[in-house]
């Protein structure tokens, strides 16, 4: 049985979209899947568009989200160079074989020309393809025209009359009528080759036995199938991946919402959440499970459940699954991916000793349910850090002004005096007993004191927040909140 070996190429135009990213994902779990190999290649051959800083961008974002390479930039491998603007002769070696076997042609026609024949075949209802106007040219014309300096493209000859077949994975089998295609470019007049001719030569040389891209790709593939025709080679197995909806079930845009990897990563959703996610848009497990960690995923993992149909972008799906994972991941970790936005909100300085972070994973502990991104979490940790109390509601003045409550402050007082430390279980007892000690309902201790403590009716589990605030603090609050109220103690 042949090695898998499948490739993930970006072009280094932008930031990781997150169509690109699934297709990475599924090419990744794929490889792993089957015991494969994952190429990793840079199509850099837009140079007004490719940068360096894309490049990186793109390589931090896959490293963000787990998906590794075993050949490609930063680690190399036996197929070498893997950025496309570094294989510029491969691709020249190539193209005079194709010309010298006549599959190929130099065309003068400049691009005025070419929009203009365009325009006229939609005008009649037709689909713009090159009119062939150069394909006739003989060899020593298109010497000549060279010498002379004339600008050219190189363009592929395409057969005519044929019927090109693609059998793919997921799309079955789908058929394209050469005449439809039109001789199509193969090298720019600049001398860069264009996206479906280096892509072939690539995949080729470095022994891809599956292409895993999007569905936008499928109408490039008969195009290149021809190209493995023209050399005599074995086209890979093809396995075109669903498009990315947005919740209106339109195209993704960034009008829409958030389109790029680094977006989701600065506001602070996991890496395993979105690699979740992004393996379940297109793509159905054996079960109703919808949770699933990277191995797990690599288990499952099988081409033949990925679906035709478009995967819709739900964002309370991915909300919901990164929720999951910042209250079921190590407090430890939580913590410190939280401090750059408890930093940036104002809450704690760039220096924190080691009281002050063990104070502040006790802060997390006690919100981290009910964020659904960490950058979130500053709208719920407010009451840990600011001391003057402000009112929810004027009603819960009202709460404040019942009978009972000078005797719950006051024995809240007594027992913060006696205890030794101030931990959440401490705290929790000494609720308990209070209630216990003055015959009185939870709901008469616990509310009031709640609003005392934070001017609210909900927030944090009332013992973590004793705990966290300290015995000063919290009488120094609840002191001012009453003061507020109208309460005399």
């Amino acid at each position: 049985m042949e090695k898998i070996r499948v490739r993930f190429a970006p072009s280094p135009t932008g930031p990781l979209h997150i169509g690109g990213a699934r297709t990475a994902l599924f090419n990744w779990l794929f490889a792993r899947k089957n015991k494969g190999v994952m190429v990793l290649r840079i199509e850099d051959t837009d140079l007004e568009r490719s940068t360096e800083e894309s490049e990186r961008n793109i390589i931090r974002d896959l490293k963000w989200l787990g998906i590794d390479w075993d050949e490609g930039p930063e680690v190399g491998g036996p197929y070498a160079p893997y950025r496309q603007t570094e294989r510029l002769d491969l691709y020249r070696e190539y193209t005079e074989r194709l010309l010298a076997e006549g599959k190929a042609y130099y065309c003068f026609c400049s691009e005025e020309e070419v929009e203009e024949e365009r325009q006229r075949q939609l005008a009649r209802g037709e689909t713009p393809h090159y009119s062939g106007k150069c394909r006739h040219l003989s060899r020593a014309e298109q010497e000549k025209y060279l010498q002379e300096g004339r600008p050219a493209v190189v363009r592929f000859r395409v057969p005519a009359g044929e019927r090109v077949v693609v059998d793919d994975i997921v799309r079955g089998r789908v058929e394209f009528d050469s005449d439809g295609i039109g001789d199509f470019v193969l090298v720019k007049s600049d001398g860069l080759p264009t996206y479906n001719y280096a892509c072939v030569i690539d995949d080729y040389l470095m022994e891809i036995t599956h292409v895993i891209r999007g569905e936008e790709h499928l109408s490039n593939t008969p195009r290149q199938v021809l190209l493995y025709q023209a050399f005599g080679w074995e086209p890979p197995k093809f396995a075109h991946i669903s498009l990315i909806l947005a919740e209106d079930r339109t195209k993704m845009s960034k009008r829409k919402g958030d389109t790029a990897v680094e977006q989701y990563r600065e506001k602070g959703y996991l890496p395993e959440a979105v690699v979740n996610f992004l393996a379940l848009l297109g793509w159905s497990p054996e079960g109703e499970e919808e949770v699933f960690l990277p191995a797990e995923l690599i288990r499952q993992f099988d081409l033949s459940r990925v679906s035709r149909a478009p995967a819709v972008f739900d964002m309370n799906k991915l909300r919901w699954l990164n929720g999951h994972y910042i209250k079921n991941s190590p407090l430890e970790r939580i913590t410190e991916l939280a401090l750059p936005y408890l930093q940036k909100a104002g809450y704690l300085g760039e220096e924190l000793t080691l009281e002050e972070r063990e104070w502040v994973k006790m802060v997390v502990a006690s919100v981290r349910e009910y964020p659904t991104c960490l950058a979130e979490i500053v709208d719920y940790v407010d009451v840990f850090f600011n001391d003057e109390i402000e009112f929810e509601r004027e009603e819960l003045k009202e709460i404040l002004r019942q009978e009972q409550v000078p005797r719950v402050v006051a024995a809240l007082y007594d027992a913060l005096e006696r205890a030794p430390a101030l931990t959440p279980e401490a705290a929790k007892k000494m609720l308990r007993d209070i209630s216990k000690e003055l015959k009185l309902g939870g709901k008469k201790v616990y509310m009031p004191l709640r609003i005392a403590l934070t001017g609210k009716g909900q927030g944090p589990e009332l013992y973590e927040l004793i705990a966290i605030l300290g015995k000063e603090r919290v009488v120094s609050r609840i002191n001012r909140t009453l003061a507020l109220a109208g309460v005399d103690l």
